[in-house]
């Protein structure tokens, strides 16, 4: 049995995508912050880091969302990973990319402008942010030039992985007009069944 511990609405997100792709039964167990559920002795037995997600397969456990997709993909729906190798490189390198280099300004201006209060926000980290995210948008867009997918002509993880990024830019009111190819990437994403019974879970 598989068991996701977080919520749609954190970075286990794409894992509950993932988990939709691969159509696998699964429960979710999120956990209160407030009341610091991920510091509990039983939670950081299984997650030392006390961070989320968590994912247990049974008696394998696994943190880290791209560690945990990747995982997902492997065990259960390996076309996610591309069909040889090269393509299988290319798709870590995109999800890798989009956590290390993406991920950071997109979230740093979501948390501000999401989750902190108006009168407590720190416009410098949102300013920051915000000057970051257009080039690296581009390197996204350009890669996406007559393409409907980053890896091949298929959905795989790296569309996933980036995907569970960009996705963000709307709560933040960053305009995605100017990245012509996003737009189409992320409309023909948006429409896939697992997409959305993700998106109902939120």
């Amino acid at each position: 049995m598989i068991t996701i511990y977080g919520s749609p609405r954190s970075s286990s997100g794409r894992c509950f995508w993932c988990l939709e792709e691969i159509g696998k039964t699964y429960e979710a167990k999120p956990l209160n912050f407030k009341e610091k559920d991920h510091k509990s002795p039983a939670y950081l037995k299984i997650n030392p880091n006390g961070k989320v997600p968590t994912l247990t397969d049974d008696d394998f456990v696994i943190w880290e969302s791209i560690a945990i997709n990747f995982y997902l993909a492997e065990t259960y729906k390996p076309e996610l990973l591309g069909l040889d190798n090269k393509q299988h490189g290319l798709v870590q390198q995109w999800s890798l990319w989009g956590i290390t280099e993406l991920q950071p300004p997109i979230i740093g201006a979501f948390i501000q402008l999401v989750f902190v209060p108006e009168e407590r926000r720190d416009n410098g980290i949102i300013e920051k942010a915000m000057a970051k995210i257009p080039g690296l948008l581009k390197v996204l867009n350009d890669a996406l030039e007559g393409k409907s997918y980053l890896v091949g002509d298929d959905f795989t993880l790296a569309d996933l992985n980036a995907a569970s990024i960009v996705s963000l830019c709307s709560e933040i009111k960053f305009d995605l007009t100017a990245y012509k190819n996003i737009q189409i990437w992320l409309a023909q994403i948006s429409e896939r069944p697992a997409f959305k019974k993700y998106q109902k879970l939120h």
